[in-house]
Formats: C-alpha cells, structure tokens, sequence
C-alpha cells in the first residue's frame, strides 16, 4: 500500500489532506495550552482558597485550633495546599512535555511538507514541458507534411501542363522535393521527441512521483504516531501525580480520623470552666404575717454586722449570683462592656487615660430606695450588668494576677504563667552553667580566653534568675491562694443552701452597689450598711418576662468615631445623631440605640449628650411612687 502507486493522480488532494493532518495537531496543541491554563487556574484558586481559611497570626482563631475537629480542618487545608501543588506539576509537564515539543515539530513538520510538494511540482513542471514540446514537434511534423503534399500535387499539376515552360516544371519538382525533407526532417525530430516524452512520462509516474508521494506518506504517519505519543503522555503526566494525590486524600483522611469528641468536650471544660459551684435551693419566705420587711438569709441583700462571710469577685473568692433568672433573659441583658472606656482621640485629661484616675463614683443611694428603682422601673438591669462584667471571660486584659476571671479559668492562667517563668528561669540557668565551664576552661587555658570577660554576664544573668524567681514565687503565691480556695470536686454539700446564703447575700450587694466595679471587671469589696427587706420571688421574675425595650431618655451627637469590638459596645461615626436609653452611671459608660435592633455602649466622652428632662422626671417619679407605695403596704 503506497501513496506513489495508488494515488499517482491525487497530487492536489494529498496537499490539502497534509495540510489538514497539520491543523489537526496544532488543534491538540492549543487544547493542552487551554488545559495547563486551567490547571494553573485551578492550582491558584485551591491555593487560595486554603490561604483564605488558614488561622490568622496572633489571633483568636489560633486559639481554636487546639480542639481536634479544628486540627483535622488545618490539615485539610495544608493537604489541599500540596493538592494544589500537583495541579501545579500538571501544567508544568504537559507544558514541556507536549506543548514545546509538538510546536517545535509543526515547525519542522511545515518544512518538510513544503520541500516534499516542491519537489513534486517541479517534477510536474518538467513533464509539462516535455508535453510541449512533444505537442510542438508534433505540430510541425504534421505542417511539414501537409506543405509537402500541396508541393507535390502543384508540381504534377506543372508537369501535366503543356502550356509551362521546362523551367518552371524543373523548379516546383525541386520545391517539392525540399517539402518532401522537411516532412522527413520533421518527422524524425517529431519521433525523437516522442520517445524522450516516453521515456520522461515513464520515470514520472513510475520513479518520481511515487518516491514524493512515499515521502509525504511517510512524513504523514510520523504526524500521526506523534500525536498518538503526546495523547499517552497527556494521560500518563496525568497518571504520575496520581499517587501523591492519593496520599493527600489519604493524609486527609487521616486527619478526620484523629478526631477525638470526648477529647475536644473535654478542652470545652478546660476552656470555659469558672470553678463556681451551683446555688442551694431558695428558703420560702412567708409574707402572711404582719412583720417588718427584712432580708432573709436566701434573699438578695446581706447586712454588715450578721456575721457570714461574703462571697467577692474581683480574684478573692467568687460565687455564682443569679441562679433565679432564666439563661435567655439574663444574657439578653448582661451586655454592657467591661473594660474601661478608651480615651477621645484628641484628649489629654487624666480621666481619658486608661490607666489613670478612675472617674468619680455616683453617691450610694439607701438600699431601700435602689431596689425599690430596681422593681418599678422599667430599665430593671443595672445590678445584672454589673454582674456580667464582673463575671466576663474575656481574657485580653486585665490585673497581674487575673483576679478579674473566674476561679478554674485563673488558676489555669496562673499555672501558664508560673510554667512559663520556670522554662525561662531554666534557659537562664542552662546559660549560666554553660558560661561557668566556659570560664574554668579559661582558667585552665588562659590562651582560650580571658576569665573575667564572662564575670559581667554571669552577674546579669544571676540577676535574671532572681527576678525571675521573685516573679515565679508571686505567682504561685496566687495560684496557691487560688487552688486552696477552689471547692473539691466530689463536695457536692456544697450545693446546699448553706453555702448559697453567702452568695445570694453577696449578689444583692453587688446589686446595690450598681456600676461600682472596677474597669477591670473586678468588684470592690463595700458592703451594704443598708437595711434588709424582703422581695417576692414571684414578683420578680414577672418583671424580668417582661421584655420591652428601654425608653428613650434624650439624644446624643457623636464626637468621634468609635469602633465598638468589645462585647455589648456600639460601632458610631463621627457626627451621627443617636438615642439615649441610658446615661452614664459613673463608669465612663453611656447606653445608646441606633435603631429597634442595634443598641450598645459607648465611651461617655465620646458622644455629646442631650437629655430629656421630661423622660428624666417622668422616671425619677416613677421612683419615688414606687417607694411610697411599698412604704404603706409595710
């Protein structure tokens, strides 16, 4: 089967078939071009993608990558990184390995096909002018002929002639026989130019022709086994990265596997435990028989003088304080910030400085009278949000010794700082005994080295041990003073009302105190040297079901920006015009609203603040009605 022999006569159909067959293959080129494009594509979006969801440097978020669940997703996500990576080696080879390749091959593939039907028109060419002249020869032989005839009949038409002279006969005898060998002359040169057109027409079609067509055969199979040789590399580039991917999936795998629930329950404990122990049951408290109106010792208030000890916060013992109200209410009302507020931008007043002179705390009001607000007024959250900040587990800022967490949750920073302190005094240490035989071996040697040059950092570096120590036995001073505090974890009397009388005395404290904490969120020590009275349990929690939102009491303007990230804070700009629901109590603190749905706190010393005098004597009436009304039911 040969191009040549079978396809003698299809010159100009093989020239379109080959130029065909090269299309083809620049076809498949651009096709793996568009498909390293979309594995690079592909590779960086992944990339990405893992890079998006990759816990931020000194961030919250590295925190909660110690649970297992949140483990196993980082490693997907690094495993997705090297999956991402072998789409990488994807384009990469299919680039080098089929793309540069094959165009360097249509190159050459080009040339070679051009040179082959060069040659081949040539050799067309060259059988064309052999046809012409052949076809010339030809023509003449047959015009010789013909003169010949017509000077042969003149002549014998001259010679039956008896009116010509013997001269004219004798020339058109002469003229005829010229004519007769040019017609011989023609034909010989006619037969000779046939047999070379034979002869060149034989070794055309038989010899040349067949000898281009079986090159252009060939060049045309080469194409093909080439591109069958780039589709099994295509695959196989494909079929390399296979197994590392499926160690990627493996490892990921893996990952998900090595997640532990119970372990990752268990660091939830570790994380949010606050060592308190659960209230005791409420005492029934009989309000039938006439008697004046004094605290029990399972109500909301604690006289000074009764002689029990009182539950504090703020890092010296810590109790739990609002067992009566329900979850969802209670944290729908415990919102308001517990850090101190930040100071204006602009302002150099010592009240501005976070560490500085605290603002100056409103005048105690009688118990009576507060809690007698407490109940009749609407805005019946004051004491709660105290609590709440006192009880806050944000653990960015706060005292030295963390008193300003709850129980568990500071003795286990306690333990990381005295851990920390021990690894550093030990690095100090293992320098000071490096430097000591450094400075025996100088002794022994003194051509090493001077011994006295290490004399100054042996000194600093005692001195660090020592601070470093001082430091260490403060702090287990604390962590001691914590750890003899907690409650043992099978004293389940505990739970008794026994102990509960303590810290439901000291909740009412708290109460009556209102915004007298610390910006810290730590409480101060005072107790209530007002008279006890008893509230019914009933009534109360009435009014925490009652959940309309606070009235409006006058409008603030905005004096700076404030970006509120705290918990229960307010985002406001420069300029805005908002409602007031709250003013400040002392606390450098300022309750506002935006809309229904967005209300917080804001630094008082950044708004400009327009009070209501109506909506405040409405309240402070609302007060004092209050108070009479109770005043005659006793």
């Amino acid at each position: 089967m040969s191009w040549g022999t079978e396809l003698w006569d299809q010159f100009d159909n093989l020239e379109k078939h080959t130029q065909w067959g090269i299309d083809v293959l620049e076809k498949f080129i651009k096709f793996v071009k568009e498909r390293t494009e979309i594995e690079l594509s592909y590779a960086k979006q992944l990339r990405n993608l893992s890079k998006k969801y990759q816990p931020k440097k000194n961030s919250k978020e590295e925190e909660e990558y110690r649970y297992t669940s949140t483990r196993a997703f980082l490693a997907t996500l690094n495993e997705m990184n090297d999956y991402a990576g072998q789409h990488e080696v994807i384009s990469e080879n299919m680039t080098s390995l089929i793309t540069g390749e094959l165009t360097r091959y249509v190159q050459e593939l080009k040339q070679e096909r051009k040179s082959h039907f060069h040659d081949g028109r040539k050799a067309q060419q060259h059988i064309e002018t052999c046809w012409k002249q052949l076809e010339a020869s030809k023509r003449r032989f047959e015009r010789d002929c013909k003169e010949a005839d017509r000077a042969q009949q003149y002549f014998e038409k001259m010679d039956a002639d008896i009116n010509v002279t013997k001269a004219d006969v004798e020339k058109a005898r002469q003229q005829a026989q010229l004519r007769h060998q040019m017609a011989e002359d023609s034909k010989a040169e006619y037969s000779s130019t046939l047999q070379k057109f034979n002869s060149e027409q034989h070794d055309h079609y038989y010899t040349h022709i067949p000898n281009i067509f079986q090159k252009i055969q060939e060049m045309e199979e080469r194409r093909i086994v080439r591109i069958g040789e780039s589709m099994k590399t295509f695959a196989e580039v494909d079929r390399q990265v296979i197994p590392i991917i499926g160690k990627c999936l493996d490892e990921i795998t893996k990952a998900a596997e090595s997640i532990d629930h119970k372990n990752d329950s268990q660091l939830v404990i570790e994380a949010f435990k606050s060592g308190f122990e659960p209230p005791g049951d409420i005492d029934f408290e009989d309000f039938t028989q006439p008697m004046k109106r004094t605290v029990s010792e399972s109500s909301l208030s604690n006289s000074r003088g009764d002689g029990k000890s009182e539950l504090k916060f703020g890092g010296k013992s810590k109790g739990k304080l609002w067992p009566f109200i329900k979850k969802n209410k209670l944290m729908s009302l415990l919102t308001s910030p517990h850090q101190p507020p930040p100071p204006p931008p602009a302002s150099a007043s010592p009240s501005a400085v976070p560490n500085g002179p605290q603002s100056p705390k409103q005048q105690k009001e009688p118990l009576s009278h507060r809690f007698n607000e407490f109940m009749t007024s609407k805005p019946k959250i004051h004491c709660f949000r105290s609590l709440k900040r006192g009880l806050s587990l944000k653990l960015g800022a706060g005292p030295e010794d963390f008193s300003h967490l709850p129980p568990e949750q500071r003795r286990k920073k306690l333990q990381q700082k005295v851990d920390e302190l021990n690894k550093d005094i030990q690095k100090e240490m293992d320098q000071r005994d490096a430097l000591t035989k450094m400075k025996d071996v100088y002794i022994k040697n003194p051509q090493m080295g001077d011994a006295a040059s290490v004399d100054h950092r042996l000194a600093e570096l005692g001195q660090n041990i020592e601070k470093l120590r001082l430091e260490a036995q403060k702090f287990e001073g604390w962590l001691a003073e914590v750890e003899g505090r907690l409650p043992m974890r099978n004293e389940q009397a505990r739970r008794q009302s026994g102990l509960y009388e303590a810290q439901n005395t000291s909740a009412v404290n708290s109460c009556a105190q209102d915004r007298e904490s610390s910006p810290d969120g730590s409480y101060t020590e005072e107790q209530s040297q007002e008279t006890e009275m008893k509230v019914p349990a009933t009534d109360f929690d009435d009014e925490f079901d009652d959940e309309e939102p606070l009235p409006t009491i006058g409008t603030c303007k905005a004096l700076y920006t404030f970006e509120g990230q705290n918990e229960g804070t307010i985002s406001v700009a420069e300029g805005e015009m908002l409602y007031v629901i709250e003013e400040d109590k002392g606390d450098g603190w300022t309750r506002i609203r935006r809309n229904e749905d967005e209300e917080g706190y804001v630094p008082t010393s950044y708004v400009e603040v327009y009070l209501d005098k109506n909506a405040k004597g409405l309240r402070v009436l609302g007060v004092k009605q209050a108070a009479s009304s109770n005043s005659e039911e006793n």
